[in-house]
Parts: C-alpha cells; sequence; structure tokens
C-alpha cells in the first residue's frame, strides 16, 4: 500500500506518520507514505501558491496549477492515475467502512487544502472524491489527511499484529466496542467484571457482545438504527 500527501507542510505529516505503529509499519516495509510539498511546483521565486478569488470574498485560494503539477509528478504517462480524495468539509463523512474500502487500493493520494480553498477547476479535473472527518471547518486538510492515513494504514496486513486488533474495535462491525479492563484487579475499590476473570471464553465474548450493544445504545443509538437496515 502506498500512500502519497500533497500538502504544504510535509514537516507536520511526516512528524506525526513516522511515530507509534504507522512510523513502524513504515519502516517494516508493510505500507510506504510519502509527503509532497505543493509549493515546490509553484513555478515563481517565492513558490506562491495562493491568490484572491474571483468575485471578490475574504481570504485567498489555492491556485489549479501548482496542485496539478504536484499531482501530475507522481506518476508517469502510461501509468493509471493514482485515486486522488480532495480533504474538504463539503466532502462524505469518513467511516470505518471507507477505510476499509480505499485499503483496497494499491496506491491513494490525499490532497490537503488551505486558505478559503482550492480552485473548483483543478478538482473538478483530477479529484476522484471528497472526503470529511466531520461538520467542522479546521485551518488545513493535513489533520484530515492524517486521520484517513492512519485509520487507512491500520487495515493492511501486517501493520497490527493481529486481525483481532480491528476486528472487534467500535465502529468495525457497526457497534461501539465493549469496556476493557487491565491490572490490578481492583482499583479505586472497583473490581474487574467477574466474567473477565473466570477464564470461560464463550461468556466473555457473550458479555462482551452485550456490553458493546448496551453502549451504543446509550452513546450512539444511530448506529444501531443504520445496523438494523
Amino acid at each position: 500500500m502506498k500512500i502519497d500527501i500533497l500538502t504544504l507542510f510535509p514537516e507536520m505529516c511526516d512528524a506525526v506518520l513516522g511515530e507509534s505503529i504507522i512510523g513502524r509499519a513504515i519502516k517494516a516495509g508493510y505500507v510506504e507514505v510519502n509527503t509532497h510539498n505543493i509549493r515546490d511546483h509553484a513555478g515563481n521565486k517565492h513558490n506562491r501558491v495562493d491568490d484572491a478569488p474571483y468575485g471578490g470574498g475574504k481570504g485567498m485560494v489555492m491556485q489549479a496549477e501548482p496542485i496539478f503539477q504536484c499531482f501530475k509528478s507522481l506518476y508517469t504517462e502510461g501509468e493509471p492515475k493514482p485515486h486522488l480524495i480532495y480533504m474538504s468539509p463539503k466532502g462524505k463523512t469518513f467511516t470505518q467502512s471507507d477505510a476499509v474500502r480505499l485499503a483496497e487500493y494499491d496506491r491513494i493520494v490525499l490532497l490537503c487544502g488551505h486558505y478559503e480553498g482550492v480552485d473548483q477547476r483543478v478538482l473538478d479535473e483530477i479529484v476522484d472524491e471528497e472526503i470529511s472527518v466531520g461538520d467542522y471547518v479546521l485551518t488545513g486538510g493535513e489533520l484530515p489527511a492524517l486521520t484517513v492515513a492512519d485509520a487507512v494504514c491500520r487495515m493492511i496486513p501486517g501493520v497490527l499484529p493481529e486481525e483481532v486488533c480491528f476486528t472487534e474495535e467500535s465502529h468495525f462491525d457497526g457497534l461501539l466496542e465493549y469496556p476493557q479492563y487491565t491490572r490490578p484487579e481492583v482499583w479505586h475499590g472497583v473490581p474487574v467484571p467477574e466474567v473477565l476473570l473466570s477464564g470461560h471464553h464463550l461468556n466473555i465474548s457473550k458479555w462482551r457482545e452485550q456490553k458493546s450493544l448496551e453502549i451504543t445504545e446509550k452513546l450512539r443509538p444511530d448506529m444501531l438504527s443504520k445496523r438494523s437496515k
């Protein structure tokens, strides 16, 4: 799996993805993640990639050409066009099913916008889909891109030690995850649920499933209605 991130702040992305589980997966060769500075394709001595919006208005808009050239530099003529995702508050809200779906690609590219947005013409020409990480606006697309990259990388075989590490987590099967406990057995007077100490795997599995249902019904009842459809 290969992920490319088109950004104005490659150091920011590199710092996050180089750490923890994803950082180790990159070093081990399970995934390849590269960042590309859009400013390198500005075509002017000041590396400027933005300009005032036509029609007036506040702020600046990222220009089409630097983004286009940055993306085109990723593959040669004759190669298939990589799947390009624009991180946008107008996009489809990202879900666990999207992470699973995107992990099936051999390569994806994440485009990070900034300022007041991106010239619509380049989006229309090269972008395959737009994804949002929630109904709010951030200062740039880097944090959403890092979120998507992390979620997708976790789905790649070998990144996590076992498949159960993600199949039993929140959202994977349409439920929130059951409560987790570790040592000590009693903390602040509260003991670990007795069933978890029983060693009876079937009873533990039933308890976890029931707790997942209870937590989902309490915190995210909307997920249960979607799951029943």
